[in-house]
């Protein structure tokens, strides 16, 4: 990754942190997450789309897809014909083959992420340092 094309992106050893989307690009379309962070290990990237707006239909070869609203509602159209609406905070899995379309049904912007890759999940596989010990939070906090 050229620090030139991303500068908004800080860079360290192993990581790389952009504060918001703006860093990664402007406007409409796609924000390439994955080319602005470094990412490696799959795809990703941030869509933002006018009200109104609808993608072409398109499937993959390979690549399973996750979808999540992060911004707006959204209409996604699979190859059976049926229409789910996901609104912020909804999220959609959808196989390689699957035929799918995205709409922006909402009446202002719409903005989601796609991480798309394959080959499985990898597990956990998260390890603390040594002599180091879980943080706890709140009673009935997540933990990772």
């Amino acid at each position: 990754m050229e620090a030139s094309e991303y500068p908004k992106v800080t860079v360290g050893e192993g990581y790389a942190v952009a504060e918001d989307l703006d860093a990664l690009g402007e406007g409409y379309g796609f924000r390439k997450m994955r080319k602005g962070l470094g990412v490696t290990a799959f795809g990703v990237n941030v869509i933002t789309m006018p009200a109104g707006f609808a993608t072409g239909s398109h499937y993959h070869d390979v690549q399973e897809e996750l979808y999540f609203v992060h911004e707006g509602t959204i209409e996604m159209e699979f190859g059976d014909g049926s229409t789910h609406r996901l609104q912020e905070g909804g999220s959609a899995r959808v196989d390689a083959a699957t035929l799918r379309k995205v709409r922006n049904v909402g009446e202002g912007d719409a903005t989601y992420l796609c991480a798309g890759g394959k080959d499985g999940y990898v597990g956990r596989d998260g390890r603390l340092p040594d002599g180091e010990s879980r943080v706890s939070g709140p009673p009935g906090a997540a933990q990772s």
